[in-house]
């Protein structure tokens, strides 16, 4: 359980004295809504480079933000100063925040109702606080991988690392909800290089993906860390070795290490309703799923089922309560292919005519503004047991099997894309016929999903994701994690990236 002792260096009293004093004074001043957050974010970052330790950064941001509704215009403050006498003066600066912004308002904001939910307490599911285990054995563990790794002939160069961040929020607002949530993630990478005798290279990374766990993850909870290295030379030197591939049209068979990327471009911000509805443009743009369009465009086949879901276990957007006291929850996006809903927070859940938000509203920070942001998006995979990757193989002919993420490019309207990969596979009557190099895959999001073919089963499934979605000017991050099980989509467009370089 959280204590509020850990939302250093406040004591539970002043905890209080600054929830009462905050939210109180915004009331007595006319604020129609009001949430305050206390936060401790301690953020580490450990990289070595061929076994010598190169970067170590630890990092702890601490203070109170206030958000309030005052004369139907929303206003922020923050300060790093958490004491309750620098309250009054934080409920000063966030109704003069809302004044100025109540000048350039049509009309009034309004936010969707929320209930009270009363007091919650909740804790993200993890055995050992990655923030709490001491440089040395975080050191210790990655030389270990790379010294492991260089004694392979084929690898010139080794890259591990290791980021872990503990988050303690204390959060209450005017309806009554007083949340104190916790929660962990971590993120290690291996990265390896192989060179030719003519100079050429090529690179393999670790398939791990990030996750809502503690240090156990690296000790092999959640992922076979053995498995992982010891694949890693031979991996490097065949694709060093492979042919380029020969542009044209190909059915994949895509690994979910490589798929939760197409699904956060072309499914988690296409599927934001303030970018749907033209509110927000920056990163990439707004988006072609258009409100016009919910219940009728067909986004892809009957086979795609995707789901919003800030509860999924491990996942990196899972909490209790999100920073506007909406309880978390699972919501429907595409539904047999069909867009059916959007992820909302209170203002946009308000101004788009829907009775509620489904719990996406997140700051990055304690001193930053909650805005609109992805859950969970994650794709079903087949019902009950499913084929496993191997059978997905081999009903392809002519294709290729992807594994991994590593670059990609979407438009404006989160229409057309392009991705490539860690690692690709010739498939060749149904087997694996050795790897490719260059490849990547080129489609418009509905063209795509809607060659969607077939869904690898459940256990085909993982959750991916990544510590850095990016959104808003002035910019914020936000951890987020897609599951999906392998697919195979048929016929195509694969372009070769070093034709298409000009080399």
């Amino acid at each position: 359980m959280l204590e509020v002792d850990n939302l250093d260096p406040l004591d539970s009293s002043t905890v209080e004295a600054i929830r009462v004093r905050a939210l109180e004074g915004a009331a007595a001043r006319g604020c129609t809504n009001a949430e305050v957050r206390i936060e401790r974010i301690r953020s580490q970052f450990v990289r070595l480079r061929d076994g010598a330790l190169e970067t170590a950064v630890d990092d702890i941001e601490f203070g109170i933000g206030l958000r309030v509704v005052h004369s139907g215009a929303i206003g922020f403050a923050a300060t790093v100063a958490a004491t309750p006498r620098v309250t009054d003066e934080l409920v000063t600066q966030a109704i003069e925040s809302a004044q100025v912004s109540r000048i350039g308002l049509a009309h009034p904001l309004e936010l969707a109702p929320e209930p009270s939910h009363g007091t919650i307490e909740w804790i993200s599911p993890y055995r050992t606080d990655p923030t709490q285990v001491a440089l040395a054995s975080k050191d210790a563990v990655l030389r270990d991988w790379s010294k492991r790794l260089l004694a392979s002939p084929s690898i010139e160069h080794v890259t591990a690392e290791v980021m872990a961040v503990a988050e303690d929020k204390y959060y209450a607002d005017l309806a009554g909800t007083v949340a104190r949530q916790q929660r962990v993630r971590i993120a290690p990478t291996v990265e390896v290089l192989s060179v030719a005798e003519d100079g050429d290279f090529e690179t393999q990374r670790s398939l791990a993906p990030p996750v809502g766990r503690g240090w156990e993850y690296l000790e092999g909870e959640g992922w076979d860390w053995e498995a992982e290295l010891d694949l890693l030379p031979t991996l490097v030197a065949d694709k060093l070795g492979a042919p380029s591939v020969e542009p044209g049209r190909y059915d994949l068979v895509i690994d979910p290490t490589n798929l939760w990327l197409t699904i956060h471009e072309s499914i988690g911000h296409a599927t934001e309703l303030d970018r749907a509805l033209g509110f927000e443009a920056a990163y990439a743009g707004t988006s072609f799923a258009t409100p016009d369009q919910l219940g009728t465009l067909r986004y892809g086949s009957p086979l795609l089922q995707v789901t919003g879901d800030r509860t999924a276990p491990h996942g990196l957007a899972t909490v209790a309560v999100d920073d506007e006291g909406v309880l978390t929850q699972q919501f429907d996006l595409i539904k047999d292919g069909v867009l059916v809903g959007y992820q909302l927070d209170r203002s946009i859940a308000a101004i788009s005519g829907f009775g509620r938000s489904n719990g996406c509203a997140f700051a990055d920070s304690p001193l930053h503004i909650p805005m609109q942001r992805m859950a969970n998006v994650s794709l079903a995979p087949a019902p009950d047991e499913g084929p496993p990757t191997e059978e997905l193989i081999a009903r392809v002919s002519d294709g290729i099997f992807i594994v991994g993420d590593k670059s990609w490019s979407i438009d404006m309207q989160r229409h057309n894309f392009q991705f490539t990969g860690q690692r690709f596979f010739r498939i060749r009557d149904g087997q694996l016929a050795g790897q490719l190099r260059d490849v990547a895959y080129q489609a418009n999001t509905t063209e795509f999903w809607g060659s969607l073919e077939a869904l690898g089963g459940r256990s085909t499934y993982l959750l991916g994701g990544a510590f850095n979605c990016g959104k808003g000017q002035p910019g914020q991050v936000a951890p987020v994690s897609h599951g999906c099980p392998s697919v195979l989509v048929r016929d195509v467009r694969v372009l070769n990236t070093k034709q298409e370089a000009g080399r």
